[in-house]
């Protein structure tokens, strides 16, 4: 019987390969941030240096500044490279922080008032 061997990554190479490269961060709560990784450990804990929160609503994104942040590993769900000069996807219009946030909350009011619909018109079934 032949077997052959292949070589398996160490756990943590994979993060050390991202050290100093400008990330995008998908969090357990939907949050995204973009940040340089500066240092991890063994538990994928980040430490991120000029971290923003990327906010997006329609075709309006903002950044929220954070400066250095340390995210728990458990909390991170996905994590990918940002080509440098491609910064947002194409589309999207950028404006200031106080603009993002204040459509930010237009949003989530105006999800609360569909489900409170939704919720006096369920006796409808209209699935």
């Amino acid at each position: 019987m032949d077997v052959s061997l292949q070589e398996v990554p160490l756990p943590g190479t994979a993060l050390a390969e991202e050290l100093d490269q400008r990330l995008l961060i998908v969090l357990r709560d939907g949050r995204k941030l973009l940040g340089v990784l500066r240092s991890f450990d063994q538990f994928a804990n980040l430490v991120v240096e000029g971290a923003v929160e990327r906010i997006i609503v329609g075709d309006q994104y903002g950044d929220i500044p954070l400066g250095l942040q340390v995210i728990r590993g458990e909390n991170v769900v996905l994590m990918g490279r940002v080509e440098e000069g491609k910064d947002a996807p194409d589309g999207l219009t950028k404006v200031s922080p106080a603009a993002i946030k204040e459509a930010l909350k237009g949003e989530k009011e105006l999800n609360k008032l569909k489900s409170t619909i939704r919720a006096r018109m369920d006796f409808l079934d209209l699935d």
